[in-house]
């Protein structure tokens, strides 16, 4: 199939964002957020979960947390979490227990991976969901409920096409979709939560990098612990043949060389 070109090569977040009202709005006038408040925000939401607190991140490079680590904040408005178990194919199917936390309120997932150009994104109003997409080149459109959000309609419309590299001795072949999907994602970041991961910042987008995110070791009371999952890790890792490097050609082809 080849690469994509223009996508946000290295963008991958995993983010619930709770908020009464306009969230970009909200995140621009938050200051320090207290340790307590979000200690018990946490724990309400995690109710099967050890929780203990740890070092934290910024908004910026706390929306993809490592496995087991969660990073958070609790303002009054607005609350937001980055943990890697949102990441869920299918977004309508996010926990019941943590869209009902939503009502009377917006609820926000935005999800994406940028190994397999993967995004998914929903939007809750109430409770009720009014948008959720998820969809990646390997496995198509897997969830598309709801009309598309405004800052979709240019790359439903095709012009937002992904630019492709083909591998090398393969012929270039269309891209699955009509658009690259981590460039879909940085515009559904920006749209509603005001900010983004990669790509040029805007004089309005939220500094991210200022916004101070608690942190919190998370273990499922009854799941296998961070140690044994990071050996299963290892494990895999080891069975893995070496990697293939590639670098751009003059031309712009693709050519593999030989070791890192």
């Amino acid at each position: 199939m080849g690469i994509a070109l223009g996508g946000a090569v290295g963008a991958k977040t995993g983010l619930l964002v709770y908020a009464d009202g306009d969230i970009p709005r909200l995140l621009q006038r938050v200051g320090s957020a207290d340790g307590d408040r979000t200690a018990a925000m946490m724990r309400r939401l995690y109710p099967g979960c050890e929780i203990e607190e740890c070092e934290g991140a910024t908004l910026w490079d706390g929306v993809y947390p490592p496995k087991g680590t969660a990073y958070a904040a609790s303002w009054p408005g607005v609350e937001v979490i980055g943990d890697q178990r949102v990441m869920i194919d299918l977004p309508s199917q996010l926990p019941e227990y943590l869209v009902s936390a939503s009502a009377g309120r917006r609820l926000v997932l935005h999800a994406m991976h940028s190994v397999v150009d993967w995004l998914a994104f929903a939007v809750w109003e109430d409770g009720r969901l009014i948008r959720s997409l998820s969809l990646s080149p390997d496995s198509g459109v897997m969830e598309n409920i709801g009309e598309p959000l405004p800052f979709e309609l240019p790359y439903w419309a095709g012009n937002r096409p992904a630019d492709i590299v083909p591998w090398p001795g393969e012929e270039e072949e269309p891209y699955p979709l009509p658009f690259h999907p981590l460039e879909l994602g940085e515009d559904a970041l920006r749209a509603l939560c005001g900010f983004i991961q990669e790509g040029r910042p805007e004089p309005d987008d939220v500094d991210a990098d200022g916004i101070k995110l608690h942190g919190f070791h998370m273990r499922d009371r009854h799941g296998p612990d961070l140690a044994e999952q990071e050996a299963e890790l290892c494990r895999a890792v080891e069975a893995m043949p070496p990697p293939r490097v590639y670098t751009l050609g003059p031309d712009g082809s693709l050519i593999e060389r030989d070791g890192l």
